[in-house]
């Protein structure tokens, strides 16, 4: 048997939830992945994985050797790039979990330098936008993209950036309706709510300490991001948003900035299990995000006096 690829085979059957995706995965047939799995079964003796016609599940062993499985994978794949190939270019597949609208204007167009420079590396995108970072490993990521606070987990952070929260809305939105001249009077202007598990959340303004939240109001509602900032152009409403969703629109004017002493930072992170030791091919993908958005005044702290100034706006409470 070999007992290395039926490891592998295992960790890939217990992320993905599925014999057949990994068997995809791997480029073989189901009955390939099941006879490893089996044999490693019979290798250890105990069942690893309950399997029903509907779903699969580890075991009490199952668990217990997915997280040593895990361990072992790592260190061989770090042992491997370190000892003997000191030299070599990295190879293998990340697997990045990221919001989709943040990976289109943001992760893609970076990725190009990345696969000059690393060949052999191959990089997977998917998302679960309603999912808690800490399930990466169940849906079977190496590492997943934050932006906004983070509960606490035992997954290990690592800020690569940070943006603003900030309100916006269309020049022609504000002619139309005027411009809030405090947090109190967002009530009474047209908005579009951001919508999580089902229920909108609140603009947050201020710190931890003095933090005030305003629920918003308006006929548009989404848990999309794309079609809350669609629906900003579309002059719709004002929306609260990381600047990176509008990074493009305030270079050119298209969108302004509203409550602009309001605005607070919020980090843009790196987040990974702690139970695994991080592979090099993750470490180089999140060294060269980190790089690239330094570079990036929405994203660097260091050239926040580089961002485009809020437009000055004049506008009367809206009377609607």
């Amino acid at each position: 048997m070999d007992k290395f690829g039926a490891m592998q085979a295992f960790v890939r059957v217990a992320e993905k939830g599925s014999f057949s995706a990994a068997a995809k995965e791997r480029g073989i047939g189901q009955p390939a992945v099941s006879k490893l799995i089996s044999a490693l079964e019979d290798e250890l003796g105990v069942e690893l994985i309950h399997r029903s016609s509907r779903s699969i599940s580890l075991t009490d062993a199952g668990r217990d050797f997915y997280g040593s499985a895990v361990r072992i994978l790592d260190d061989y794949e770090n042992v491997s790039s370190r000892i003997g190939r000191a030299h070599a270019a990295p190879k293998g597949l990340v697997r990045l979990s990221v919001q989709p609208t943040f990976a289109r204007l943001h992760v893609v167009s970076k990725l190009s330098a990345f696969f000059e420079r690393y060949p052999d590396l191959a990089v997977e995108l998917g998302s679960s936008t309603e999912r808690h970072p800490s399930r990466i490993i169940d849906d079977g990521f190496d590492i997943a993209i934050h932006s906004g606070d983070l509960p606490d987990s035992d997954l290990v952070v690592r800020r690569i950036g940070q943006t603003m929260e900030i309100l916006v809305a269309t020049p022609q939105y504000v002619a139309r309706y005027g411009a809030p001249n405090a947090a109190s009077e967002l009530r009474n202007f047209p908005s579009i709510a951001y919508m999580q598990n089902g229920a909108v959340l609140p603009w947050s303004f201020g710190d931890t300490a003095n933090i005030i939240q305003i629920v918003p109001r308006g006929a548009l509602r989404t848990g999309d991001l794309e079609q809350l900032r669609m629906g900003v152009l579309e002059h719709l409403g004002i929306a609260q948003a990381p600047a990176w969703l509008f990074a493009a629109e305030l270079r050119e004017g298209t969108v302004v900035r509203l409550l602009s002493p309001l605005e607070r930072t919020i980090p843009i992170m790196a987040v990974r299990p702690a139970s695994r030791r991080v592979p090099t091919k993750v470490r180089i993908l999140i060294d060269h995000l980190e790089a690239c958005f330094a570079l990036c005044f929405q994203f660097n702290p260091h050239v926040s006096d580089q961002q485009p100034k809020p437009m000055p706006l004049r506008g009367s409470k809206a009377s609607h």
